[in-house]
């Protein structure tokens, strides 16, 4: 089985499908609602057990009823909850979102940023000697330069799930990259680290400051990354999005869950996007999340 770590953001989502994003401070009717766990970790490691493989989270929740949530809905996906720590005194994140006719969505979320940063619980935790790979984000920067060395002392994948940095840890950023095999961008992720605007001069730019492989996702226009200084490109699947929600998360843990099992980097890509693709058809966030069976079934229709 492959068995894949998940470092970072759990939260409860509170969903709601509109025909138009909401512009004007008055009440407004949704079309569809859910409430379902998200956060990148959390959809990460949802999405290696839903591919047949072991799915574990680390992620700081507070003590309040939101953390309740988090873990029942991790749970019910059959994800493994061991490393979940609950801090008294603080709250849990959770975040309202919208979604549109067109699929896109928007977040308003809340952190609780006076939570424990420390490390150490994790760096001691007894982790699986069958563990494949590691996927961190850098939502908690801590804890993914702790995932990162992990990784690394154990010769296994080490993936960063890189969006722009929170404000103060671009070091954390620098560290947690420089230990990193993999590290998946953002295009906005891309262009604060690397400072250029296009893809091709970011991409570039990363192979200067890091030698680990270095690509960036871009929704639609599908992931882009340097082969021997040569640009690649893996193109999206063209598919009907009704919710993007979660979208990139899954992305990245069934990038991660394909570089565990063994798969070549651009195989690893196609099949996440593959994944994502088809998660973008169905409403509710992580709930979309597909099967290994209707992955490759997918795939298969694609030849």
């Amino acid at each position: 089985m492959v068995t894949v770590l998940c470092v970072g953001v759990a939260v409860v989502d509170f969903v709601f499908k509109l025909k138009d994003m909401p512009r004007a401070p008055r009440k407004h009717r949704a079309e569809d609602a859910t409430v379902v766990g998200g956060g990148c970790a959390a959809n990460a490691a949802v999405a290696v057990t839903r591919l047949g493989g072991r799915g574990m989270v680390a992620s700081r929740l507070g003590d309040d009823a939101m953390a309740g949530l988090i873990e029942a809905g991790l749970a019910d996906e059959g994800v493994d909850c061991t490393l979940l720590k609950r801090f008294a005194g603080h709250r849990s994140a959770f975040s309202s979102v919208y979604v549109d006719a067109a699929g896109e969505r928007q977040i308003v979320g809340y952190r609780d940023h006076s939570i424990s940063t420390d490390t150490g619980w994790l760096e001691s935790a007894p982790l699986p000697d069958d563990l494949c790979a590691i996927l961190a984000d850098n939502r908690w920067p801590a804890g993914m330069v702790a995932a990162m060395r992990i990784a690394k002392a154990r010769g296994i994948p080490g993936v960063i799930d890189a969006e722009t940095p929170l404000p103060g840890s671009e070091a954390e950023q620098r560290e947690g990259i420089a230990l990193a095999s993999h590290v998946a961008f953002s295009r906005n992720g891309l262009a604060g680290y690397a400072g250029a605007r296009s893809i091709p001069e970011g991409l570039a730019r990363a192979a200067e400051l890091t030698s680990a492989f270095t690509c960036v996702t871009d929704g639609p226009d599908g992931v882009f990354w340097l082969e021997s200084g040569v640009m690649q490109h893996e193109p999206a699947f063209a598919v009907a999005a009704v919710d993007t929600l979660g979208a990139g998360d899954i992305w990245h843990g069934a990038f991660t869950f394909a570089l565990g099992r063994g798969d070549a980097v651009r195989s690893a890509i196609r099949f996440a996007n593959a994944v994502a693709g088809l998660k973008c058809t169905r409403f509710g966030g992580r709930a979309g999340t597909p099967t290994l069976a209707e992955t490759e079934a997918f795939l298969a229709d694609q030849r």
